[in-house]
């Protein structure tokens, strides 16, 4: 790998100590560097970024490798995540180990970890990409959604609940957690649908195979009443739903591909991030 995309998360690398460290390490062993343009709102320039880059090092937290994961689909980049944040479960490098981990990079010394991703089709034929979930969550004022789940065209269930999650393996640590959800080894391809607040008793989260058709269609509130809801992915891009449109959810035709440095299992590393041990 000779061509480098170096992304950095402003607010974490606010001087650019970290950045400029990494690219003089990378230009010290005859690599080229490309920084990642971005616009006043700080959003990535999509046009800046060069067809033939061999790695994307994305300095930040797992929410700045997971825009860049987004934005590079289909591209089969390679990623590597300096940790910037807090847990990082995705970020492989910490900033006191730069010197040593990229030195291991350079040597040939890694292996790639792929991570399935998610595509979500809608009724108007716009569609978008989640590494971690597709989300769909009231909008506005606090009342239930009611939505129906269809899987592969047959109704699994229907809903009253403050939203539902749809989630990747490596989603499974985010939002699929907190709300209740199962932890899945992140390599695994498969689907997790975990209602956020059901108000119902006896709802779970069901884990589907990867190859499954979701459907998920917005119900009537209230009286009949016409309803609005949110559909989140990956904790930026959001659409509208209102009642009668559905979203399908598939798994999407490419991964991200992760580079991985180290040795640790996925449950040494979850021990490590959930107790800070």
């Amino acid at each position: 790998m000779d061509r480098y995309l170096i992304v950095t998360n402003d607010g974490k690398d606010v001087d650019y100590a970290v950045t400029d460290h990494v690219i003089s390490l990378l230009e010290e062993a005859e690599k080229t560097c490309i920084v990642c343009q971005k616009d006043e709102k700080k959003n990535i320039i999509l046009d800046s970024v060069p067809d033939d880059i061999d790695c994307a090092i994305v300095i930040g937290g797992d929410g700045s490798l997971i825009e860049v994961a987004r934005m590079l689909w289909k591209r089969d980049v390679p990623i590597l995540g300096i940790n910037m944040g807090t847990l990082g479960y995705l970020t492989e490098v910490e900033v006191n180990h730069i010197d040593e981990d990229l030195k291991q990079m350079l040597s040939g010394n890694y292996l790639y970890e792929e991570r399935m991703m998610l595509e979500g089709t809608f009724d108007n034929g716009m569609r978008d990409v989640a590494l971690n979930d597709i989300v769909i969550s009231r909008k506005g004022d606090l009342r239930i959604i009611h939505f129906r789940l269809f899987v592969n065209g047959e109704l699994l269930n229907s809903y009253e609940a403050d939203g539902v999650i749809v989630s990747t393996p490596t989603g499974s640590t985010a939002y699929n957690l907190s709300a209740g959800g199962p932890v899945v080894e992140p390599t695994a391809s498969l689907i997790v649908i975990t209602p956020i607040c059901s108000h119902a008793l006896n709802t779970r989260s069901i884990v589907l195979s990867s190859e499954d058709e979701i459907v998920i269609e917005i119900g009537e509130g209230r009286n009949g009443s016409k309803e609005e809801v949110l559909a989140t992915f990956d904790g930026a891009d959001t659409l509208t739903l209102s009642t009668g449109e559905k979203v399908m959810v598939r798994k999407a035709d490419a991964e991200t591909k992760l580079i991985k440095l180290n040795k640790l299992s996925f449950l040494e590393i979850l021990r490590r991030k959930m107790k800070g041990n």
